[in-house]
């Protein structure tokens, strides 16, 4: 299964005036259906109950629910780019990933495997759903 490593703010919830993203409860369906979900956030390292505990206040409990049991912790200290398996088949959703963790994508030759999300875009989930679809219908282009 692709493994996707998952960003909250910017991609799940608005950074603006901090709501759920349009669509959200669909997309998080989506996702932790089709994919190996990992949390990619500075509301999670080494464990989940922050990052639900953030949630909880933006998304309802069947969310909240899904993301608990099909969104696994990650750890990392510095750049996000530490808790990625880079040798895997992946992709990581953020809104501003650092100048040195798309170098070290780069380096690694995965930069494609890196989704900025932008939710200043109309239906901005919906599109990157089917971004996925399509990704997963090629496997994941490895």
């Amino acid at each position: 299964m692709i493994k996707l490593y998952l960003d909250i703010d910017g991609v799940l919830l608005t950074t603006k005036h901090t709501q759920a993203a349009s669509g959200v409860e669909e997309f998080v369906e989506f996702v932790t259906s089709s994919f190996e979900c990992y949390w990619l956030t500075t509301h999670c390292k080494g464990s989940s109950a922050s990052a639900l505990r953030y949630l909880s206040r933006f998304l309802p409990p069947s969310t909240l629910e899904q993301l608990e049991h099909k969104v696994k912790p990650t750890d990392w200290d510095t750049l996000k780019t530490e808790a990625i398996d880079v040798q895997s088949n992946f992709y990581w959703l953020d809104d501003q990933p650092f100048q040195a963790e798309k170098a070290f994508l780069q380096a690694n030759r995965a930069a494609h495997r890196l989704i900025v999300v932008d939710l200043k875009e109309p239906d901005a989930l919906v599109a990157l759903q089917l971004q996925l679809q399509t990704l997963l219908q090629f496997g994941g282009l490895k």
